[in-house]
């Protein structure tokens, strides 16, 4: 079999073109992009900031009667977004002034919250800066210190103890619940399971003061329970709980379904699937949630407020007596009109908010590791501590020789030695042996005397008792006989011989 080729021959007067050719004589357009910054787009943003704060300085210095730097900004903004859209599209298509206009509108809302965010901290640090560098502000209390004192008196170690003790507590009781509820929520799909999931999150948006009224109508009021730091770390378990639950949800529903079903494939139990494959995946997860719920906890004032009572001392004991904390340190400082109080309130809300990020940074660290980071941190402390313990075992197989043949030497002696110490402790023993009796005597004499004593004593009431009420009693025994006797049947009280007879 022989193979042929064939050709397409072209037609008479047809012009044949290279494809070179083509692409070459075809025009070249410009690819667009919807990500990315251009000079273009500084440019055009720029422009329009400054057409837009003209204009509107024109607009409210000279038409619009309002004044103030809201409604200026508001007006400004509008203006800026208008021009910004036309300058853009004198370049590009409608899909890409879409994407330009949004762009600038989700970067303007993030530099607002990050603006707002920022003036909240600088101010709080500010203000509290008085009181901040004074090293009596974090180990004292306000026990001795007034509201004229100055502010090298008195400081917020009652709040500060108080704060770290309730948020314990509240961590006691809020880690079982919540992580409990969330496997159930998870692993227990059924009606009850959505029942519970709606009401946790309905209460994700209760507000803080209701938590506060339930603990206070339900426990001080209803059982007695007296103001306290138990009490206010009860309310504010119940704000954490939710939170903890919808995070630690959300988790636990990250996990792989191949785990777990590779987990049951090789016959592990529902429950041990839970404990071996669910919760060591989501570990850094679940304590991200555990985090957050601690920083919703710690800053509450109104459920502490109607729950712990208010005390200018320190107060360890959860139990008893009002515990005041953070939040309600800082409501009772600038509630005063003196300026060191007010300078004492902005230093406690500093400390807390500086509490409160670092909750939050350790938080977005712990739950932005994935799980390539977490392999890589543990392959480098692997190799870290290898290389730390290999001088270690360089040195160790370099001295075994040696320490064998000391071994080996020293073991006659060493052996020699505790014979000899041997000795010594059981002849010392047989010497101090009747010291040692004579002392235990001594020790044990009193305690012999007292019970000889109470056992004397316990045996002549007893016979007092006998010689004093025994007759009596004899007769009376004898009386109770009789007439019980003379009240039973004649049958009954027959002798054997009578019935004989």
């Amino acid at each position: 079999m022989t193979d042929t080729l064939q050709l397409t021959v072209p037609a008479p007067g047809t012009v044949l073109r290279d494809d070179a050719a083509i692409d070459a004589a075809r025009p070249v357009r410009e690819e667009r992009r919807l990500n990315g910054v251009r000079i273009s787009d500084v440019l055009s943003a720029a422009g329009a900031v400054i057409a837009s704060l003209a204009l509107t300085s024109v607009l409210v210095t000279n038409v619009l009667p309002i004044n103030g730097p809201i409604p200026f900004a508001a007006i400004a903004y509008i203006i800026f977004m208008a021009l910004y859209a036309l300058l853009v599209s004198l370049d590009e298509d409608r899909p890409v002034v879409i994407d330009r206009v949004i762009l600038v509108g989700v970067h303007t809302l993030a530099i607002t919250v990050f603006v707002t965010l920022g003036f909240v901290v600088i101010f709080s640090l500010v203000q509290g800066a008085q009181a901040l560098p004074f090293l009596n502000f974090y180990t004292e209390d306000m026990s001795l210190a007034g509201p004229l004192d100055p502010l090298s008196e008195g400081g917020v170690l009652h709040a500060i103890a108080g704060t770290l003790i309730q948020i314990t507590i509240a961590l006691v009781i809020t880690i079982p619940l919540g992580l409990t509820t969330a496997l159930f929520l998870n692993e227990v799909p059924s009606s009850f399971s959505r029942f519970v999931r709606t009401i946790v999150e309905a209460m994700t948006a209760l507000p803080s003061i209701v938590a506060g009224l339930f603990i206070y109508a339900s426990f001080i009021l209803l059982f007695g329970l007296e103001k306290s730091g138990f009490a206010a770390s009860l309310a504010i378990s119940v704000m954490m709980l939710p939170i903890m639950i919808r995070s630690a949800d959300v988790v636990l529903r990250l996990v792989p379904t191949t785990l777990k079903e590779a987990s049951i494939g090789l016959g592990a139990g529902q429950w041990q699937t839970v404990w071996r494959v669910i919760l060591p995946s989501s570990r850094s997860g679940l304590v991200t949630s555990i985090i957050l719920a601690t920083a919703r906890g710690i800053g509450e004032t109104s459920p502490v407020l109607l729950t712990s009572g208010f005390t200018a001392s320190l107060n360890l004991d959860p139990l008893h007596g009002p515990m005041v904390s953070l939040p309600l340190a800082i409501f009772q400082f600038v509630k005063s009109p003196e300026p060191t109080m007010i300078a004492r309130g902005f230093g406690t809300a500093a400390v807390l908010m500086l509490i409160v990020l670092a909750l939050f940074v350790v938080a977005r660290i712990i739950g932005g590791q994935t799980i390539d980071v977490r392999n890589r941190r543990t392959e480098a402390r692997r190799i870290f501590w290898a290389a730390v313990a290999v001088p270690f075992l360089a040195v160790g197989r370099w001295m075994t020789p040696y320490a064998t043949r000391v071994k080996a030497w020293a073991a006659p002696y060493l052996a020699a030695a505790g014979a000899w110490v041997a000795r010594g402790a059981r002849a010392a023993a047989s010497r101090t042996a009747p010291v040692r009796a004579r002392v235990a005597a001594s020790r044990t004499a009193p305690v012999r005397a007292r019970v000889a004593l109470f056992a004397r004593r316990a045996w002549a009431s007893i016979v007092l008792y006998a010689r004093a009420f025994g007759p009596s009693t004899v007769a009376i025994s004898r009386r109770v006989l009789s007439e019980a006797n003379a009240r039973l049947p004649a049958r009954l009280t027959r002798t054997p011989k009578e019935d004989q007879e």
